[in-house]
C-alpha cells in the first residue's frame, strides 16, 4: 500500500506567508475573508477585527479619492477576471489606541488577483500590498532637496549676473572657465572667445607681460592676486580696471578653483592724475586720496566668497515692502549695531525715508526700471549717538524675478566718499577764490 501524502494545513500555510496578502469576497462590499499574519501586522489590525467586515468598514479611507481608486480596482477584477495593479496610493492607517490612536501616513502599491473556480467563476480576490512609505517619502525628500538645490543654484547665478562687477572663475591651474555677462558686455566677446588664457589678448600690450607673470606667480604660490591694468573695452578703447582674485580651498587645503572680480577705475585714475598735475605741493594729499581709494576698494573687493565678502555693499530686498533678505558684511558694517535681515527698510533704517530712498525703491519695484545713483549723499546715523555723517555712494537698484514674478530688488553700492572729497579738493585748488 502506497504511503499516504501528508495532510497540509493550507490556511496555516497561507497565513504564514512572508508577504502582505488579503483575501476578499467578490461581492460588492468586498467582504474580508482572511489575511496573512504579515498583513495584519502592517495594517495594525488583528484578523479578528477585520474578517467578515466590508473592506472600507475594516479599513476606513481617509479620502473619497482613495476609496474610489480601490473600488475601481475591485470592479476591474470582478468584470474582467484578470489582475489589476493600482497606482501608488496614499492610504493612512488608524493606529491602535495603545499606540496613541490617530492616523499614520502610509503609501502603498497594491495588485488585485482573481481566484477562479473550476467553472471559471470568480471565487476570491486576493490583494497583495506593498508598503512603500519609506521609499516614497525618501523620493519626495530627494525631490525637495533637488528643488532647493536648483533654486540655490539659480539664486547664485542671478547674483553673479546682477552684480555690476566683472566676475570670472578658473580651474585650479588658473585657466578661466567662466565669465559673467558684465565681463562679456564690457569686452564685447563671448565666454567661448575668452576661455583659458584668451582673455589676456584684451589686456594692453604694455601691461600684458606683467599681468600674465603676476597671475602665474599667484597660481603657483596660491596667494591672492590684485592688479591694475588696462583692458580693451568693446569700443576698442583701453581703460584701467582693478582686478582681484583669490583661491577657494577644500577641507584639505587644496585649491579647487579661483574666483575673481574687476571694476572699471579709469575715471578715478584720471582724477588722481589731475590732482597730481594740479599742484606738486598737493601731491601728498593726492597720493593719500588715491591710497585711501585703493584701500577702500581692496577692502570692498575682497573675495572670500562671492556673497558674504563681495567687493561692494550688497543686499537683497524681498517683496514690495523691501524686506532685507541678504546683507553682506560691508553693508551691515555701514549700519553697525542694527538688525537688518528680516526687517523692512522702513523698520531698520527709518532715517532713509526723508532722504527719498524708499520712494526710489517703490518706483523700481513698480516700474521694473533699474535706477543708477551716482555720488548720491546719504546721512548715516552713528551707533554712539553722535551727529549723522554724510556719505557719498554710487549704487544700483535692480528688480529681479523668480518664477516669472517680481521677487524683490538687488542693491549694489560702493562708497565713493573719498573720491568726492578728492574732487572737491581739486575744485578748490583750481578755483581758490571760490567763484
Amino acid at each position: 500500500m502506497a504511503d499516504q501524502a501528508p495532510s497540509i494545513d493550507y490556511q496555516h500555510l497561507f497565513r504564514s506567508l512572508a508577504d502582505n496578502f488579503l483575501v476578499i469576497a467578490p461581492d460588492a462590499d468586498a467582504t474580508i475573508l482572511d489575511d496573512t499574519d504579515r498583513h495584519a501586522a502592517v495594517a495594525m489590525k488583528s484578523r479578528a477585527e477585520v474578517v467578515g467586515k466590508p473592506f472600507f468598514e475594516a479599513y476606513p479611507a481617509a479620502s473619497q479619492n482613495e476609496a474610489d481608486i480601490i473600488r475601481e480596482s475591485h470592479e476591474h477584477v470582478r468584470r474582467h477576471k484578470e489582475p489589476h495593479a493600482m497606482p501608488l496610493i496614499r492610504y493612512d492607517l488608524e493606529r491602535p489606541a495603545e499606540q496613541g490612536g490617530g492616523l499614520e501616513e502610509r503609501y502603498w502599491q497594491a495588485t488585485h488577483y482573481p481566484v477562479l473556480d473550476a467553472a471559471g467563476n470568480l471565487q476570491y480576490i486576493v490583494q497583495r500590498t506593498q508598503d512603500v512609505t519609506e521609499q516614497h517619502l525618501a523620493e519626495q525628500h530627494a525631490q525637495r532637496m533637488q528643488q532647493e538645490l536648483a533654486e540655490s543654484q539659480e539664486r547664485a547665478r542671478f547674483t553673479l549676473e546682477a552684480l555690476p562687477v566683472m566676475v570670472w572663475t578658473t580651474n585650479p591651474a588658473g585657466e578661466v572657465d567662466y565669465f559673467n555677462q558684465r565681463w562679456q558686455q564690457y569686452t564685447g566677446k563671448s565666454t567661448e572667445q575668452l576661455l583659458g588664457h584668451a582673455w589676456t589678448e584684451d589686456v594692453h600690450p604694455d601691461d600684458r607681460p606683467r599681468v600674465i607673470e603676476n597671475w602665474r606667480q599667484s597660481v603657483q604660490s596660491g596667494e591672492e592676486s590684485q592688479q591694475e591694468y588696462r583692458l580693451r573695452r568693446h569700443d576698442g578703447t583701453y581703460r584701467w580696471v582693478l582686478a582681484r582674485s583669490q583661491p577657494r580651498r577644500n577641507a584639505d587645503g587644496r585649491i579647487t578653483m579661483w574666483v575673481g572680480g574687476a571694476i572699471d577705475i579709469h575715471n578715478q585714475k584720471q582724477m588722481v592724475q589731475e590732482l597730481l598735475d594740479a599742484n606738486e605741493q598737493q601731491a601728498s594729499l593726492s597720493d593719500q586720496a588715491y591710497q585711501a581709494y585703493q584701500l577702500a576698494e581692496s577692502q570692498r573687493e575682497t573675495f572670500h566668497n562671492l556673497f558674504m565678502q563681495a567687493p561692494a555693499l550688497i543686499c537683497i530686498l524681498r517683496g514690495a515692502e523691501h524686506r532685507f533678505d541678504f546683507v553682506n558684511p560691508p553693508y551691515q558694517q555701514l549700519f553697525a549695531g542694527r538688525q537688518l535681515v528680516g526687517k523692512t527698510v522702513v523698520e531698520a533704517l527709518p532715517e532713509v525715508i526723508e532722504q527719498g530712498f524708499v520712494d526710489l525703491l517703490d518706483r523700481v519695484y513698480d516700474t521694473g526700471e533699474t535706477f543708477y545713483g551716482n555720488e548720491i549723499m546719504i546721512m548715516v546715523e552713528q551707533p554712539d549717538g553722535q551727529e549723522a555723517r554724510p556719505m557719498y555712494i554710487n549704487f544700483t537698484y535692480q528688480l529681479f524675478f523668480e518664477g516669472g514674478q517680481k521677487a524683490g530688488i538687488a542693491v549694489f553700492a560702493y562708497d565713493v566718499t573719498s573720491l568726492v572729497q578728492a574732487r572737491k579738493a581739486l575744485e578748490r585748488l583750481n578755483n581758490p577764490s571760490g567763484n
